[in-house]
């Protein structure tokens, strides 16, 4: 049979799809969005390690429903814009099963519509407290959210260091607003009336004015909801220079190592909440381990690791790639050993519900507890 030149080229464009199709369907494709450059880079390669290093562990023990993982990465550009662009070039591979979202709750926010339009499964670690509760069934929290952080710094600041004359400092972003709300809605029901609530906005290069505020408040304990590390670091450093010297307790990024690295003893004696410590529990102990032997580091959070075995096991537990099937599946988790803790899905998508308190002390981050809460 003679094979004229436009057939041979058709018959070779269908063989390669055919062949598309056979590699595409050989792997179980994840999507991440994450920081690779901007302002929070540096804890987003930490993440990006943590979900490559639960992926090499799942891969290794068989991967999903007998197939390894493939990540295809995006970079999110450490903004909201760039959040929205990775999210939708990642929606367009129709391969992908399921994504690991950000850390960011004002980059959830962005490309939530995008994520309920899609219809897939995003595990994310946002701890604004309205990102499960606006009907978006697909979005899956691998943190915490600051109802409970709230909850915690309130008590720890009211309870065990006994101080009442509270000043917050908080980003105004959805991350820093929902926490603000929070600890407002806490302190008021404690009756408590802080002597001063100061926003401000990301990337600043100079916190004067707001440690002056802080310094003229009267305040004897101050809290704080900050998104950026390099935020925290700058302030905490103008802080202590302008002779502020008050108990501080604050939200998981003033123990991050990037904030630490960058404030070195500026944050001393400082108190934070923390949804990773690497102490609280055996599964988070191994796993700090398992990312030192790696990548000669410690981690500052395990969430994106925890949001790739959660969905890992929820798509094995469907045995379907089906979205409605593996959000049945995730929704059904109970007792499920995390490096961030106890993993107990409510309806919401909310999948844990309580923090560690820790102390700065002369740069070592020490365990004091784990608090949980049931209602």
């Amino acid at each position: 049979m003679q094979i004229t030149r436009r057939g041979a080229l058709l018959s070779a464009v269908t063989t390669f799809a055919i062949i598309g199709r056979a590699r595409a369907a050989d792997t179980i494709k994840i999507g991440v969005v994450t920081p690779l450059t901007g302002a929070v880079a540096e804890p987003g390669r930490i993440q990006l390690n943590s979900t490559r290093l639960a992926a090499a562990k799942i891969n290794a023990a068989g991967g999903i429903l007998g197939k390894q993982i493939e990540l295809l990465i995006e970079d999110d550009a450490s903004s909201n814009p760039g959040a929205v662009l990775a999210f939708s070039r990642l929606a367009q591979n129709q391969d992908i099963v399921g994504f690991i979202g950000s850390i960011r709750s004002t980059q959830m926010n962005a490309m939530a519509p995008d994520m309920l339009k899609l219809g897939k499964p995003v595990m994310f670690g946002g701890t604004d407290p309205t990102l499960t509760h606006q009907g978006n069934p697909w979005l899956f929290r691998c943190r915490p959210n600051d109802s409970y952080s709230a909850r915690v710094l309130t008590n720890f600041c009211l309870t065990s260091l006994k101080l009442k004359k509270v000043a917050l400092v908080h980003s105004t972003d959805a991350f820093g607003t929902g926490g603000k709300n929070a600890m407002l809605e806490n302190l008021t029901k404690a009756g408590v009336t802080p002597v001063l609530v100061q926003g401000y906005t990301n990337n600043q290069p100079d916190f004067t004015p707001v440690v002056q505020a802080v310094k003229q408040s009267g305040a004897d304990v101050l809290t704080s909801y900050f998104t950026n590390e390099p935020d925290c670091a700058i302030f905490a450093r103008q802080l202590r220079q302008l002779g502020v010297r008050i108990p501080w307790v604050g939200s998981p990024s003033i123990i991050s190592p990037v904030t630490t690295g960058l404030a070195k003893n500026a944050l001393y004696g400082t108190y934070g909440i923390a949804d990773f410590v690497e102490d609280s529990n055996p599964t988070a102990k191994a796993f700090a381990n398992a990312y030192r032997a790696e990548h000669k580091e410690t981690p500052d959070s395990g969430w994106t690791y925890d949001g790739m075995t959660v969905l890992a096991k929820a798509i094995n537990d469907a045995k379907s790639t089906e979205p409605a099937k593996i959000r049945e599946a995730i929704l059904s988790i109970k007792k499920f050993a995390g490096v961030e803790g106890e993993f107990n899905f409510d309806k919401n998508g909310d999948g844990l519900h309580g923090y560690n308190i820790v102390s700065n002390n002369n740069g070592k981050i020490d365990y004091k507890e784990h608090i949980e809460f049931t209602d």
